[in-house]
């Protein structure tokens, strides 16, 4: 028997200028995008301070806490630049290798990925067409499908991207898995984004994705 899961619903579902609601499965951690981006000064950046604080004096020498700052405020630094381009919400995703787990003893490596939602202005069209426009006039789109959700239509893709030459990152490839979903409103549609070094686990994160996208309304669940 299948037991039923346990759904946690965040504050955040209960705001009343709140335009989309969805679902996250286990294993995805939400960030604070308004806590992480708190104006130097404010009562956030002070609860921000005071959160870090235990890492920053657990640090064992000097050289260590630099380093630490130093990569926060470029995860800082990131998330901001995601936010001016339409970014609302970010998740953090920590599930184990099932398929390298060979002894099957709970020894697979971690796998990680980030999931993005992300609000594009559109021109003014049905949703259908919107939808499918959205991946037909864009670069390196594979895998391509439609769907007719429960919030209206929506196209599924995949991209695969390596990182330009002097970024300073690995060579790497990053497979972005993306949902389409148009507003009713017609002007506007949401971009869910799953992003992963995973590339082997392409199948297992597009289910991943299309379970978020079918949880996805665009009218409050709470309301009658």
């Amino acid at each position: 028997m299948t037991a039923t899961p346990h759904l946690a619903v965040d504050d955040s579902a209960k705001d009343p200028h709140a335009d989309i609601w969805f679902a996250e499965p286990a294993a995805y951690t939400p960030l604070p995008l308004d806590l992480l981006l708190a104006a130097p000064g404010s009562p956030a950046a002070e609860e921000l301070r005071v959160a870090f604080a235990p890492f920053l004096e657990a640090a064992p020498d000097d050289v260590t806490r630099q380093r630490f700052v130093a990569q926060v405020a470029e995860g800082q630094r990131l998330l901001a630049t995601l936010r001016e381009v339409g970014t609302v919400h970010c998740s953090v995703g920590l599930h184990r290798d099932d398929i390298g787990d060979l002894d099957g003893n709970g020894n697979g490596q971690p796998l990680l990925s980030f999931f993005t939602l992300s609000w594009r202005d559109t021109a003014v069209a049905s949703r259908a067409a919107t939808a499918a426009r959205a991946v037909a006039s864009a670069e390196g789109h594979t895998g391509i499908e439609y769907h007719e959700l429960s919030c209206g239509p929506a196209t599924l893709s995949e991209t695969v991207r390596m990182p330009s030459a002097g970024s300073g990152l690995p060579a790497q490839a990053l497979l972005q898995v993306h949902a389409h979903l148009p507003h009713p409103d017609c002007k506007r549609l949401v971009v869910l984004t799953l992003s992963t070094t995973a590339v082997v686990h392409r199948g297992y994160y597009r289910a991943i994705l299309r379970q978020i996208a079918e949880s996805v309304s665009f009218d409050n669940p709470f309301i009658g």
